[in-house]
């Protein structure tokens, strides 16, 4: 081949590999709607403050519930939670469960057990609707039990969602609740919920194209709790990762996952897929001059 085509040949397989590896980056920012009825506008000043990679809009659901339409047109993921249970959780879970199935991630805080149909009869819960049958866990019927939690690290999955996670800890704003079948969980807390079990800390459930994400802390912690005493370690790492995974559709990064992730699909990283793309045009070029003798 002669020097020309060699640079035709060679320009032609960088533009290709430059264009794959774009189609695999992530997204640079999600646009996230936060919707409780209580610490929405704090929350969101906060995780605008210390997340400046995406963008937050509080939406205070105690007198507004929001339309899928505007949702759609505003979000690409967003944060459900509440502080004290409320009348309107089965309309924002309605709406937020629609998101979902339109292919957008969900990400769930603390409290949102107490509100759970199967959440403690003391808080007369009224049920999140058609959010229930998305969610990644059923609560453990006591729900947050105001008493410490840790992260396990030990046992923590190597995934997205753990990324550059090395501790977490909670005073009394966390856990209390139970992975349903299906759910992948990839951090536990040390601590066991209330019928003996293994409590998950941080979990995702995919079904069909929604994608429901629960960090079970309570995301206002900065707002109602001291850092350092009240909850301390690697908190707002946990939310970021959360919001990265879900503007990303639950998808990895970068295929570091475990075998037992349902998102473990066998895929390369960006620098791979380039080489591969340059391997199979170099074996094409090959076979083209053999031919050609």
């Amino acid at each position: 081949m002669k020097p020309f085509q060699l640079r035709v040949a060679a320009a032609r397989v960088l533009f290709a590999a430059a264009v794959a590896t774009a189609a695999t980056s992530p997204a640079l920012a999600a646009r996230v709607g936060v919707l409780s009825n209580n610490f929405a506008t704090e929350t969101a000043a906060d995780f605008s403050a210390r997340l400046q990679s995406h963008v937050f809009t509080a939406i205070d659901t105690s007198t507004t519930i929001p339309t899928l339409q505007s949702l759609t047109a505003d979000f690409d993921v967003l944060l459900v939670f509440e502080d004290s249970t409320y009348g309107n959780s089965t309309a924002v879970g309605n709406v937020a469960a629609a998101f979902a199935n339109n292919g957008r991630a969900v990400v769930i805080g603390a409290f949102y057990d107490q509100d759970r149909s199967d959440g403690p009869a003391i808080n007369t819960p009224h049920g999140w609707g058609a959010l229930e049958d998305l969610d990644p866990n059923t609560t453990d019927h006591t729900g947050t039990p105001y008493a410490l939690r840790t992260l396990d690290t030990a046992t923590m999955l190597q995934h997205p969602l753990t990324a550059g996670l090395n501790s977490l800890t909670s005073a009394k704003f966390a856990g209390g609740n139970q992975a349903k079948p299906g759910t992948t969980v990839v951090a536990y807390w040390n601590q066991q919920n209330a019928l003996g079990q293994r409590d998950p800390a941080i979990a995702f459930r995919l079904t069909g194209s929604a994608c429901v994400i629960q960090v079970a802390i309570a995301p206002d912690y900065p707002s109602t709790g001291t850092a350092g005493t009240d909850f301390s370690g690697d908190f707002h790492r946990a939310w970021q990762n959360a919001f990265d995974f879900g503007v990303n559709r639950c998808m990895p990064l970068t295929g570091e996952v475990t075998p037992g992730d349902p998102v473990a699909i066998p895929t390369l990283s960006q620098w791979g897929l380039a080489l591969t793309i340059i391997l199979i045009a170099a074996g094409a070029h090959f076979r083209r001059r053999r031919r050609a003798r």
